[in-house]
């Protein structure tokens, strides 16, 4: 109930500050838009009325001319309009205009007649060609109630050239007031039923991550106290997933698939070298000829070292595959760490009439990682391809650079993969036949496996086009 209550406040305080500064932003904002379209809307009626006022302005009878005329009739007329359930019953306009020294010579409320304007935003702007407005006090020394005056030329009928007045429009901010506040209040009216409506979300939404996250939080504090308990149902979300995550790492914590699959495998890979080992002592009990004495205490050895081998690569093979990450990381050098592994493998090679070629490692090739592990990686490669190359054949170790990274490479000579085997060579304790050599542990490709997936990259064996097979790992750089 607390995780809930505590999701719900989180959920509501987000959601509340984001409605909160989205209505304010919107709210604030009414004022300037309006003001915008009004200032708009005054441009164009400066400029018709700058048209029609020319021909009485060039004439010199801007004040009793038919311009002046019409503007007395239209300040008579009531609009009769109802605008956003506002009524308008009067024209709300004033007009001035002024000569091309910026003196009023025509004032449609007949207050400023001679008065120099030239000095005014409106008009000054205009009589140097530039767009011309201003916003001033409707009474002086009253900054809450303005006036927008915007200013249009009034250019010379026989000369489109030539400006002979200016003629301004100005409208008081008042006049749209009552549209800003209902505005204004719309927006908050709309945004309290948003905040309710995200409240009413929150409630749900919070209702069921609650219930959901109990059921993940009762089902871990039985796993912790070791009772047995059926995991959550799945579904397809990330609590699903976490639920099924909590269920594995259950499993793993328990050991029980883990265990089980190492024990039984290990205990079958065990039997054939102990029984092996068991008869041979057996027969040594007796008296043999020189000649089987050497054979059977030669199998003894054999053995022995088949079930070290098991042993020593199986616990490399649980350690690396505990790790999540790799522990350590470093510059590696994978043109140098190839020179290794060929120099490791020389005195082994010696033996078995095998050839080792390098190739790629002419420039410096540089990943992140650790180099014991690639290392050792790459001494199980070669030794497979030891294992399965006839005598006198060649092994290429090569090392390549494509879009993705970096790839080792090791190819044989040898009979390559079979069909049946090409899904299970990397299985732990699943080997094939040797040539000339014992079956081997089966752990080696596993733990290159490991080894890549630790890396970033990955691990794959397969048969050549030309014969022989060719195994290796890609690297990230």
């Amino acid at each position: 109930m607390r995780l809930g209550l505590r999701l719900f406040l989180g959920f509501f305080l987000i959601v509340g500050l984001a409605a909160f500064f989205v209505m304010r932003v919107f709210v604030d904002e009414v004022k300037p838009g309006v003001r915008q379209a009004m200032e708009s809307t005054l441009v164009d009626t400066a400029n018709a009325l700058a048209v029609l006022a020319a021909p009485d302005l060039a004439a010199g009878r801007i004040g009793d001319g038919r311009f002046a005329a019409a503007l007395a009739s239209l300040r008579q007329r009531d609009p009769g309009a109802t605008i956003w359930r506002f009524p308008q019953r009067s024209i709300e306009f004033r007009v001035t205009v002024t000569d091309a020294r910026g003196i009023v010579v025509f004032d449609s409320e007949g207050r400023d007649l001679g008065r120099d304007n030239s000095r005014w935003n409106d008009v000054y702007r205009t009589l140097r060609g530039e767009y011309g407005a201003r916003s001033s006090p409707e009474t002086p020394g009253d900054g809450t109630r303005t006036v927008m005056h915007v200013a249009a030329p009034v250019l010379a009928p026989d000369d489109p050239r030539r400006l002979i007045g200016v003629l301004t429009v100005a409208r008081p901010n008042r006049s749209i007031e009552p549209f800003i506040q209902a505005s204004q209040r719309e927006i908050l009216r709309q945004g309290a039923w948003l905040i309710g409506l995200s409240a009413l979300v929150g409630i749900g939404m919070t209702a069921w991550l609650a219930r959901r996250i109990g059921r993940l939080n009762r089902y871990a504090q039985a796993v912790a106290a070791g009772d047995p308990v059926p995991p959550p149902p799945r579904r397809r979300d990330e609590l699903g997933e976490l639920g099924q995550a909590l269920e594995d790492m259950r499993r793993k914590l328990e050991g029980k698939a883990y265990v089980e699959q190492y024990v039984q495998s290990l205990t079958h890979e065990m039997k054939s070298p102990l029984a092996a080992i068991r008869g041979a002592a057996e027969l040594l009990q007796e008296p043999l000829p020189e000649a089987d004495r050497q054979r059977f205490a030669g199998s003894i050895r054999e053995q022995q070292q088949r079930l070290t081998e098991t042993i020593d690569k199986l616990l490399a093979l649980a350690e690396v595959e505990q790790h999540g990450w790799l522990q350590r990381r470093e510059p590696v050098d994978l043109a140098a760490l190839l020179g290794e592994a060929a120099a490791a493998v020389e005195p082994r090679l010696a033996g078995t009439g095998l050839s080792l070629r390098v190739e790629g490692t002419q420039a410096p090739l540089q990943v992140q990682g650790d180099a014991f592990l690639l290392r050792q990686a790459l001494a199980n490669l070669l030794d497979n391809a030891i294992g399965f190359s006839p005598a006198g054949g060649e092994i290429v170790l090569a090392l390549e650079r494509d879009e993705a990274g970096a790839r080792v490479l090791v190819r044989d000579a040898g009979p390559g993969v079979p069909e049946y085997a090409a899904e299970r060579v990397f299985e732990r304790f699943y080997s094939l036949p040797r040539p000339a050599a014992p079956r081997s542990s089966g752990l080696g490709l596993p733990f290159v496996r490991e080894v890549a997936r630790l890396h970033g990259g990955e691990a794959w064996l397969g048969n050549r086009a030309g014969g022989g097979a060719e195994a290796g790992i890609s690297l990230p750089l």
